[in-house]
């Protein structure tokens, strides 16, 4: 029997605590999970972190997690999947509004690759309020984002706004 290999696409700027409840639930149900981080050419300098920045980010943060890669893709995510042999798209959902998105691109994603399976994990009650960008603009403020993101994230978001406003810290 062939190993299913899934992906968890995203920009993962960072990843929230929310991110990572997804992926260990993944883990549980596919023996590899790669989390694809988008290297979008379009979105350059949109990002708070680089690509390099946020590889290096998850990386330590999954360390410790067996059957997690770590990888970057730019284009289409149906075209990483084609070479990289994966047919199950992981995606996480907050509220309904997340839903209408997502699924749309689910359709487009097996219209273009039928092969692509998605699997929709909700999000556990307790992150379904964070977001990246949430965490990131509180963290410009200085807040403490330390029960919303793992410590690495928090460290470089901290690091990162010391960085563009110093003294505010």
């Amino acid at each position: 029997m062939n190993e299913v290999k899934a992906v968890f696409p995203g920009s993962f700027d960072p990843i929230t605590n929310g991110h990572l409840d997804v992926l260990r639930r993944a883990t549980r149900l596919f023996p590899v999970v790669t989390i694809a981080v988008l290297h979008n050419a379009r979105k350059q300098g949109k990002h708070l972190f680089t690509l390099e920045e946020r590889l290096e980010m998850l990386s330590e943060i999954t360390a410790d997690m067996p059957g997690v890669r770590v990888e970057s893709f730019g284009g289409l995510l149906v075209d990483y999947m084609r070479t990289s042999g994966s047919s199950v798209i992981v995606r996480g959902l907050r509220a309904v509004s997340d839903y209408e998105y997502e699924l749309q691109i689910a359709h487009l994603n097996r219209q273009m690759y039928p092969q692509a399976e998605t699997i929709f994990i909700m999000a556990a009650t307790r992150w379904s309020y964070v977001s990246s960008s949430m965490v990131r603009e509180l963290a410009s403020y200085g807040a403490d984002i330390s029960k919303m993101v793992p410590e690495a994230s928090a460290r470089a978001l901290y690091r990162k706004f010391a960085e563009q406003y110093p003294g505010q810290q």
